[in-house]
């Protein structure tokens, strides 16, 4: 059995190992699992508007499923969780994202609401699944 070997992103990743004891991602053999990523920048803040919280978590994953040795084009399942439900805009952004840095293929998505995340602030949370050949 392979043994798992964990990742903090630089930045934030930094501030979450430090402070609520967690890595940002864990790759076992060929899959990398990332934690749940959210809009927020190295210094933790999150913006406005919920397409660039949206827009920011995506690069956050980038940035972390770089960390482990993956990318976007490895990933095969999606969990999205949202707060304050589905507005039409929710799924415009995913979609185009999706399409942006996924042109290739498309994942299995799972897609939650919930009561709240883990900043006051935050409305949109995105953990992804990858298998790196």
């Amino acid at each position: 059995m392979n043994k798992p070997k964990f990742f903090v992103t630089p930045g934030y990743g930094e501030y979450m190992l430090n402070n609520l004891h967690y890595s940002q991602a864990v790759k076992i053999g060929d899959r990398v699992e990332i934690s749940g990523q959210g809009g927020w920048d190295d210094n933790l803040q999150i913006p406005e508007s919920l397409a660039d919280k949206i827009a920011q978590a995506f690069r956050n994953i980038e940035r972390t499923l770089e960390t482990a040795g993956a990318g976007w084009e490895h990933v095969v399942h999606v969990n999205s969780y949202h707060v304050g439900g589905f507005p039409p805009e929710v799924n415009d952004v995913m979609v185009k994202l999706f399409r942006h840095y996924m042109p290739n293929h498309a994942p299995i998505w799972t897609e939650l609401g919930v009561a709240a995340l883990a900043l006051p602030t935050m409305r949109i949370e995105i953990r992804v699944t990858a298998i790196v050949p």
